[in-house]
């Protein structure tokens, strides 16, 4: 084998450096791309409810955590798509608070859901859609991921990526 010339080991060398330091931008720290809302940036709207499995969720309580609220459907197909991932963040960090908030018109419907996918976290039946109102929803799913200070600091939609819930909860711990 011959060696690389010094030129050759210093392209490489370099190339090296500028690939760790892109990725070091762009590492485990930074958040995916957030959706645009006008809530962005701004203080969670609290809410105090009863979920279906009796649990008491009360938004307030939670400050000096990561939340994750998120709203989906029964009849929303793409909420089908992006719930295992709520559930799977609620599973395996217990330092995140997940809530789900589903707008369904019947709890029964909300129960089935909830029973469905496994859903372990508390799951609020948002009747009426007056959650959905403080949080200005307008398309399902959405999730809204709130840092330890209560203020919204990503929005994910219909089209986030599978791994983009857990890594903007892992950013704004």
């Amino acid at each position: 084998m011959i060696p690389p010339s010094p030129a050759r080991a210093a392209l490489a060398s370099a190339a090296a450096v500028a690939t760790a330091i892109a990725l070091s931008a762009c590492g485990p720290g930074a958040p995916p791309r957030s959706a645009p809302h006008a809530l962005a940036d701004k203080p969670m709207p609290d809410f105090k409810r009863r979920a279906v499995d009796g649990a008491s969720v009360d938004t307030a309580s939670l400050r000096g955590k990561v939340v994750v609220v998120k709203f989906f459907a029964k009849y929303c197909e793409p909420c089908k798509r992006t719930l295992p991932a709520a559930k799977a963040l609620a599973e395996s960090r217990s330092d995140v608070v997940v809530i789900g908030v589903a707008e369904d018109e019947s709890e029964a419907d909300v129960r089935a859901m909830v029973a469905e996918y496994g859903l372990g976290f508390p799951v609020v039946h948002d009747q009426g859609n007056v959650v959905a109102g403080r949080y200005r929803v307008r398309e399902l799913p959405v999730s809204f991921v709130v840092d330890p200070r209560g203020a919204i600091r990503w929005v994910g939609g219909a089209d986030q990526a599978e791994g983009d819930l857990a890594a903007a909860a892992a950013a704004f711990r």
